[in-house]
């Protein structure tokens, strides 16, 4: 719906209700924006403005988006391409995603004992199909490796 007359409000206004629904990155907010109004230079005014006050922040954004990933389950390889491809600046994807290595060795963890309901796999080829499905989830190598490693001690203690 391109409107041929509009203000700096109504784009305000719009990207306003955009960000009551849910937080938005910097680059999906004005790509939505854009798809609505046809002039940039007022949609990165309006959206300059609002992060001056706050009210949109890629930090933010970051953090809920990850929490939100990381709840349905997928790894961290998958959620820093998909930050990447939303636009998030490499420090927030390390702050995110890259530091938080011991929460990652836990999710993979359950996400594995939920989907195999913690049965070590029996041969070779049933262990390269969970790693299969874990890779599929987004999950990093190393992190697949330690659920393996956990499972096959003695005791399986993680």
């Amino acid at each position: 719906m391109q409107q041929s007359s509009f203000t700096l409000s109504d784009i305000r206004f719009s990207a306003m209700n955009f960000l009551a629904l849910r937080e938005h990155s910097v680059k999906e907010l004005k790509e939505k924006l854009g798809r609505k109004f046809s002039s940039s230079e007022l949609i990165d005014k309006a959206v300059s403005g609002l992060v001056e006050q706050n009210l949109q922040s890629d930090e933010r954004f970051c953090q809920a988006f990850v929490s939100m990933r990381q709840r349905q389950g997928k790894g961290s390889v998958v959620i820093k391409m998909e930050l990447r491809e939303k636009g998030v600046a490499p420090e927030l994807i390390a702050q995110f995603v890259d530091d938080a290595d011991s929460l990652w060795f836990e999710l993979v963890r359950d996400v594995w004992s939920r989907k195999f309901r913690g049965a070590t796999p029996a041969d070779a080829r049933e262990r390269a199909k969970q790693m299969r499905f874990l890779h599929s989830r987004g999950f990093a190598s190393k992190h697949i490796q330690a659920v393996f490693v956990a499972a096959s001690d003695v005791d399986g203690d993680f």
